[in-house]
């Protein structure tokens, strides 16, 4: 179920970034870039950033489970309680758990002229350049 994002800027290739996870996949990009393009961060902060994702629509995968309005934070979230304390129906998972995606991304700063990239640390994975 690859869900690969590349970002254009101008037309050319500003963000490319990916990650496993099946139905996880589009939640946890758009937490990166939006972490990125939303509230400033660079790269890797973008990927490490504490993740929640939705449950509420039927998994793709066989049996399609169906959890609705059920909303799965990594621990080191602040806003479960709150959310609880709203009628939300909250699962928790550890703090950095790989069942929230594991985000690969590059991003080319036109101003300085330099690809940055990052690697999530949830999974294996390195960011490497030259």
């Amino acid at each position: 179920t690859p869900n690969p994002v590349l970002l254009l800027e101008d037309g050319r290739p500003a963000i490319a970034l990916g990650t496993p996870g099946g139905d996880v996949q589009p939640q946890a990009m758009l937490q990166a870039l939006l972490n990125m393009l939303v509230f400033g961060m660079d790269p890797q902060c973008a990927v490490e950033a504490p993740r929640f994702v939705s449950w509420s629509f039927p998994n793709a995968r066989d049996p399609h489970a169906y959890h609705p309005g059920l909303l799965a934070l990594e621990s080191r979230m602040h806003a479960q309680r709150a959310l609880a304390a709203r009628g939300h129906s909250v699962a928790w998972w550890p703090g950095r758990t790989g069942r929230a995606g594991a985000v690969c991304t590059i991003r080319f700063d036109r101003r300085r002229g330099l690809f940055e990239a990052a690697a999530d640390f949830r999974r294996a994975g390195y960011a490497l350049g030259w």
